[in-house]
């Protein structure tokens, strides 16, 4: 048993009277000692279903990064004219409308604007779709390859993926936790920001709950992230909504979050998401849609790109940005963009089984 742990689990589990939030270095600390194996199974389960009760604060949260620096991977640095985005996905996945973000990611890589993803399998509390599993769908697999080999990846392409069960191995033990308490601690809110490259990066983070959006601001802003892009999406993910307006709050140079509000309807898209079926079933309508075909998640994958291409600075406005995605989309260039990424992880996919 931890005593510098029960301490720290004392603060935060003493309830509404007498209980404490952590500071910056003891979130650090708690988290660190966690993912080490410092703390017992009973003092780690206490703690984290603790924290979720209490509710974190940004400055925990910003605590928790720094522990995340300090033992997990990234990404280096590749030539680039814009910041890098960062899209912060929930690791638990899409159960009820179709994801649009891998599209979204090869669309701007398509022109120039470098992404990362990260995640991993299917994963508690909602097991829901993972990132994963649509990428090996359209032929890219990315849980075979080092960090070593994905940063290959991603200089040549402009994707990155960090696959955190092979990339980021002392995550894995939190989820059986997970699954155990029922319920997402605090550090799946964590996730949501975690930037896992080290150069210049804009993070894009999606969020359900609005006092979400106050927590991850505190703690990029502690952590002295000054590019990010926080979205109210589906399910708590980047994807813009198409069924009620969707409200977006961007990094600007002054204290205060600048608000956008975009209606679906006075761009001329159908006010309405597209429900997720079964996987096979998305990744038909995703293959369509990357072939050009007109269909509801074509609208989804205009709606998300126009934003998208505008955020990045690639297109003036949405209006434009919405034109831009279509171009690219009916034009064969996103194909293009797959089937390039495809030919290099399978090349060193295949490098990796020659020299194994």
């Amino acid at each position: 048993m931890s005593i510098v742990f029960r301490d720290l689990l004392k603060k935060v589990g003493s309830g509404n009277h007498t209980g404490e939030s952590l500071n910056r270095v003891e979130a650090a600390t708690a988290t660190k000692m966690m993912f080490l194996g410092e703390a017992t199974p009973a003092q780690i389960g206490a703690f984290l279903i603790a924290h979720r009760i209490k509710r974190p604060t940004g400055e925990e949260l910003a605590g928790m990064l720094d522990a995340f620096d300090e033992l997990g991977p990234k990404l280096q640095p590749i030539s680039s004219q814009r910041p890098v985005i960062v899209f912060g996905i929930p690791y638990d996945g899409r159960t009820r409308t179709a994801p649009i973000s891998p599209v979204t990611a090869l669309l701007l890589s398509a022109v120039g604007q470098p992404v990362v993803m990260h995640g991993g399998d299917r994963l508690p509390t909602k097991y829901g779709l993972p990132l994963t599993e649509i990428w090996q769908g359209l032929g890219v697999n990315w849980t075979t390859l080092s960090l070593e080999k994905t940063q290959e990846v991603f200089a040549q392409t402009g994707i990155g993926f960090v696959y955190t069960p092979r990339h980021f191995p002392l995550t894995n033990s939190i989820w059986e936790y997970r699954d155990q308490l029922g319920k997402r601690p605090p550090l799946a809110t964590m996730e949501l920001i975690w930037c896992p490259y080290a150069g210049d990066a804009h993070v894009i983070a999606g969020y359900v709950h609005p006092p979400t959006e106050g927590m991850l601001q505190v703690a990029l802003e502690l952590r002295g992230v000054t590019k990010f892009t926080l979205v109210k999406g589906l399910e708590g993910s980047c994807d813009l909504p198409r069924d009620r307006t969707a409200i977006i709050s961007l990094s600007s140079a002054s204290p205060e979050l600048e608000r956008v509000f975009l209606s679906p309807h006075e761009y001329g898209f159908t006010t309405k998401n597209v429900p997720l079926g079964s996987t096979e079933e998305l990744l038909t309508q995703i293959h369509d849609l990357i072939a050009g075909n007109s269909s509801e998640l074509q609208q989804t994958a205009l709606w998300n790109g126009g934003f998208y291409l505008w955020r990045s600075g690639i297109c003036a406005d949405m209006r434009s940005g919405i034109a831009k995605a279509e171009e690219l989309l009916n034009s064969g260039v996103v194909a293009a963009k797959l089937q390039e990424l495809i030919q290099v992880v399978n090349s060193l996919s295949e490098n990796l089984l020659t020299i194994t």
